[in-house]
């Protein structure tokens, strides 16, 4: 029997072995089961994962020490693998009161929000592979892969409160038509309204970028809302753009958020947050000691910043990188350099300036640097205790496309409000 990979875990009985899963099945599929599973394993919802997770334990896993093949019964396997799915920064709270699925996951930005306020995630989804090895490190679960396929959604369960996705913003092919359900056939969100329309959870929580608003002149978020209020039957109010910056980050970041219930709820009215009275600057967040010196621009790669800003200023727009003070608001974070040169910071408590990295020039005496990617996580309330086990350019990739998790927390805590919904009091 061919075996794809092994994989690496930690100690049993005092001995070292290797995982092997057989190749029958996509490998993150078979890990995505099994830990599934585990975090399920004490409520209802484990039946929907135990039959294949059960044989992918017992049939196709080994343990393997030197030549000797070693059996282990599967209930020791079991302990041994939820010991290591536990053994993570944010576990599940023990008296959780209410369930959600994470769709579109990324690095986990709405489950830490709704673990926060005492939920329990059920099920989760995220093809990118760097994501699901941050989304593992943190929460001790692999998320399933691509949502459109079938194989994916068989796993989801039925009963969950609330489904939570930030899915990507596609046009949808309408002429002509009503821009119904079938009409969005071939995008993300006809996946996302396809489990709505099975499942029929109580509420919905969906965020995207603000220019869903205008999108194709408007007639995606128009279908979108078409969808979710006559062809699934939800209540949706309007939706709303929500900056992060007045919920407790420095942050200047516009997203849409969108929230639905079903009728079965009765909910027919629904109040967004309103701004927290609080200010907060970039200092709240800056790293306490000088960062290494890879985050300092080069001499060389300052001066082409300026002559780019130059030239597009001679144009009349105004592009080009910026830099943030300590006591201002930093720009939305997104993936790409525009993301951090628009988000450079002057760090004078620099005092070696040797270049770590390969670079033209040498190291500016201003103090230019970029943010560091723990910064970005704090710019997307990210506590610091959230590992990032990911290179540098994939971390500002995460944090880029990340949900800033103060604002999914507050417009939550309304969701539940309305669905009468108890808080769990012992937040993170």
């Amino acid at each position: 029997m061919k075996f794809k990979q092994n994989i690496s875990i930690t100690e049993f009985a005092g001995k070292k072995y290797k995982l092997r899963l057989v190749e029958t099945d996509p490998i993150e599929q078979k890990e995505a089961i099994v830990t599934h599973y585990l975090h399920n394993i004490n409520n209802g919802a484990s039946k929907y994962f135990k039959k294949e997770a059960e044989k992918t334990i017992k049939e196709y896993i080994k343990y393997k020490k030197e030549e000797e093949s070693l059996s282990i019964v599967a209930e020791d396997a079991i302990q041994q693998l939820l010991f290591e799915v536990n053994n993570v920064p944010f576990t599940t709270p023990e008296n959780y009161t209410f369930k959600f699925i994470d769709l579109f996951a990324g690095i986990g930005g709405f489950r830490l929000a709704m673990q926060n306020l005492g939920g329990k995630c059920i099920f989760t989804s995220e093809w990118d592979k760097e994501a699901q090895k941050t989304y593992r490190a943190n929460f001790g679960e692999i998320p399933f892969g691509d949502i459109t396929k079938e194989q994916t959604k068989k796993f989801i369960p039925n009963d969950f409160d609330v489904l939570c996705a930030g899915f990507p913003c596609q046009a949808f092919s309408i002429a002509g038509k009503r821009g119904g359900f079938e009409d969005t056939r071939g995008t993300l969100f006809f996946d996302v309204a396809e489990i709505i329309k099975r499942k029929k959870p109580k509420a919905i929580f969906l965020e995207n970028v603000k220019g869903l608003r205008n999108h194709d002149k408007g007639k995606t978020l128009e279908t979108i809302l078409n969808v979710l209020r006559n062809d699934l039957g939800y209540y949706v109010p309007e939706p709303q753009i929500i900056n992060a910056r007045n919920y407790g980050v420095p942050q200047n970041r516009e997203r849409i958020f969108i929230v639905g219930f079903s009728k079965e709820t009765g909910i027919k009215e629904f109040e967004y947050p309103k701004p927290l009275k609080k200010t907060v600057k970039f200092a709240d967040i800056k790293e306490k000691k000088v960062p290494p010196t890879k985050f300092f621009l080069s001499t060389q790669y300052l001066k082409t910043l300026h002559s780019h800003k130059e030239r597009h200023a001679n144009k009349g727009n105004g592009f080009g990188f910026e830099i943030i003070p300590d006591d201002g608001i930093a720009n939305a974070v997104v993936c790409g350099g525009m993301g951090r040169e628009r988000n450079l910071v002057i760090d004078k408590r620099i005092t070696d300036f040797t270049p770590t990295t390969h670079i033209k020039g040498e190291v500016n005496r201003e103090g230019i640097r970029k943010m560091t990617p723990r910064e970005w996580a704090r710019l997307q309330g990210f506590p610091d205790k959230f590992a990032i086990p990911v290179a540098d350019a994939s971390a500002y990739k995460q944090f880029g496309n990340s949900v800033a998790v103060p604002a999914i927390q507050a417009t939550a805590e309304k969701i539940l409000f309305a669905l009468k919904i108890k808080i769990n009091a012992n937040r993170k």
